[in-house]
């Protein structure tokens, strides 16, 4: 089956996208410089969470340009694992990120004569980061939950562990110009930790998904009640699912009255098929006509 491809999704995901390049760019512009003339660990941090960010941006991109490219000799399933792709290469950013940011706290932390008094102006710019992060990840998950894109959710779940993480980096600034300065530090160690978090969260759903996962049980119950809805389906077994991107591949055993024509039992299946990839997110169903003896 050729999938055609979305337009929306398309449109979605670059116009989202290139409004999350053009934030983070200017924060990561406004976060390094102040950072560093600031002598603010944390916000330097955050600078190259944001950094990172940009790099996810690019990724999404990439990937939105070819993952709803139809099947090919080469790919004959589709492109939509592109997707899927993307999300793990999202996550073990996230995870390099953050034990970066760690070991570079623990080299702070056990130097304290190193850690100096931060400037007032960064708090100025952790506050802003905080609302420009937290406001770009209600557009972008309102895009995702609107295009049904894993790929944009992740993107936009990294912008709200960005605002999380300048929150914690606006308390350390706070703490530190009440005198505590080892709170600099500290924040920058929280963050690292909140992104190694974020960051394992995606590249194991993603790399369960790249693995044949199935989908979960809701999903598998909706279709299991589509299938048996079917007039003239009297049962069904070896139900098999696997995700591909966001869109899921399934494969059934169809019972049916053995004493139909091939013909009435292909027009059963089909319809099946068809109440299928109408109610779900599903690229196609394989089926298999399995005769039973019906009781009068």
């Amino acid at each position: 089956m050729s999938l055609p491809v979305d337009p929306e999704r398309q449109t979605a995901a670059k116009s989202s996208t290139l409004v999350s390049v053009a934030v983070n760019v200017l924060l990561v512009i406004l976060q390094m410089l102040i950072g560093l003339f600031a002598n603010s660990q944390a916000l330097v941090a955050d600078a190259i969470h944001s950094l990172s960010d940009l790099v996810s941006d690019a990724v999404v991109l990439i990937v939105n340009k070819h993952s709803q490219k139809a099947p090919d000799a080469e790919h004959p399933y589709g492109h939509q694992r592109f997707e899927t792709a993307a999300a793990l290469a999202i996550g073990a950013l996230l995870l390099s990120v953050g034990i970066g940011m760690l070991w570079n706290s623990f080299t702070k932390l056990q130097h304290p004569e190193t850690v100096a008094e931060v400037g007032s102006v960064a708090l100025v710019v952790a506050v802003l980061a905080l609302i420009s992060k937290e406001l770009l990840f209600r557009y972008l998950l309102r895009a995702a939950r609107r295009v049904r894109s894993s790929m944009l959710a992740a993107n936009a779940w990294h912008a709200r562990s960005d605002a999380a993480s300048s929150f914690v980096v606006a308390l350390g600034i706070v703490a530190n110009l009440a005198g505590f300065h080892l709170a600099d530090p500290l924040a920058a160690l929280i963050v690292g930790l909140m992104i190694m978090r974020m960051g394992w969260k995606f590249f194991y759903t993603s790399l369960n998904d790249l693995m044949d996962s199935a989908v979960d049980d809701e999903t598998e119950g909706r279709i299991r009640l589509h299938l048996m809805g079917t007039p003239g389906v009297e049962g069904i077994h070896d139900l098999k699912t696997r995700k591909l991107g966001d869109m899921i591949w399934v494969e059934v055993d169809i019972e049916m009255d053995a004493a139909l024509t091939i013909a009435q039992g292909h027009a059963i299946a089909m319809a099946a098929r068809k109440q299928v990839m109408d109610n779900e997110q599903v690229l196609d169903v394989m089926t298999h006509f399995d005769p039973v003896e019906v009781k009068e």
